[in-house]
């Protein structure tokens, strides 16, 4: 819940967790050098444009500070205990959560990740929890270094998130993420495996043509490149969870390497939706993201007891046509 003032990170080992609209769209920049171009995507009725400052947009490396973040609140929220927007935590534990160094390089590198998460400017319409944000605001509101050692080593710091994003949390409009996510060290491998932890889900499989997924992934390498590059990626198979196969029709194609892959049913076996649900959930409840709607009905499961279901897909097409009319009452 949330009511306090501040919220102090002091869990040592909690489950990764990313916001949903994100995931779903391309927000961070894949570069590993100052990028300082301004972004535009539209897909359907949704647009982001993203701006840098001086210092260039945020990276998806840069997002680690965000997760660390979002991971920490949905665990104290799952616990009952107060959160709130502004995040104290210590700089070494962030650093070790993340799977980067704890060398002075390593904190020089965390103060310019900062810069660039408060000067990245976002216009969009993209809902989260319920809400469509139309107005610009920075992916952080403000950071601080609290203390500092005698050497000039960041000890604690203070960031304040979004209202964008602190509404995810709120909403718990978030997905879990394989630990193995921080050892990704290329950006397009962080960002594949982020577009099918949301679209593949714990489906069957996901295909997307390459044109689609070279733009959801916001890659501005050219079309030949990226398909060189997803072929790479299918031939080295180190994304946690998928696996990634590249057609010679140019579909691209991501099926679970086990069970368990969502929310807090992560560890539990939960139903295997079919390929293609989504698409029958968005015709039954219209206006409703399905992947959301899925995350929710996946909570439910687990709270009645994770009971058998005869045919999973009918269950979960059933709860979307139970929310969506709730939604129109």
């Amino acid at each position: 819940m949330a009511g306090a003032d501040f919220f102090v990170c002091d869990v040592v080992d909690v489950i990764p967790k990313d916001d949903m609209a994100s995931m779903e769209h391309p927000v961070f920049s894949l570069s590993t050098r100052p990028d300082r171009r301004v972004l535009k995507y539209v897909h359907g009725e949704t647009m982001v444009e993203i701006t840098p400052s001086v210092k260039g947009l945020a990276t998806i490396h840069d997002k680690d500070i965000l997760i660390y973040c979002i991971s920490q609140l949905i665990a104290a929220q799952n616990r009952g205990e107060p959160i709130a927007r502004e995040v104290h935590m210590k700089a070494h534990d962030l650093l070790v959560a993340t799977n980067r160094e704890t060398s002075g390089d390593g904190y020089r590198r965390l103060r310019e990740a900062f810069e660039r998460l408060s000067g990245t400017r976002i216009v969009t319409n993209i809902e989260t929890g319920g809400t469509e944000t139309t107005h610009g605001f920075g992916l952080i509101d403000a950071w601080a270094i609290v203390r500092r050692t005698r050497s000039g080593r960041m000890v604690n710091v203070t960031v304040t998130l979004s209202d964008w994003l602190y509404r995810a949390v709120l909403t718990k409009s978030v997905l879990t993420l394989h630990r193995d996510y921080f050892r990704l060290r290329k950006p397009l491998e962080r960002r594949v495996y982020e577009l099918a932890r949301k679209h593949c889900g714990r489906q069957r499989e996901w295909r997307v043509g390459l044109e689609v997924l070279l733009k959801k992934s916001g890659s501005a390498s050219p079309r030949r490149v990226f398909r060189r590059m997803v072929r790479d990626m299918a031939e080295e198979d180190h994304l946690p969870d998928y696996a990634l196969a590249l057609g010679e029709d140019d579909l691209v194609s991501f099926r679970p390497r086990r069970p368990g892959l969502s929310g807090r049913a992560e560890e539990s076996g939960g139903p295997l939706l079919s390929a293609g649900i989504h698409d029958e959930a968005r015709a039954v409840a219209p206006g409703f993201d399905p992947h959301w709607l899925e995350q929710e009905w996946r909570d439910m499961w687990v709270a009645r007891g994770r009971p058998a279901l005869r045919s999973p897909d009918r269950a979960y097409l059933a709860f979307c046509r139970t929310r969506a009319a709730a939604g129109k009452a």
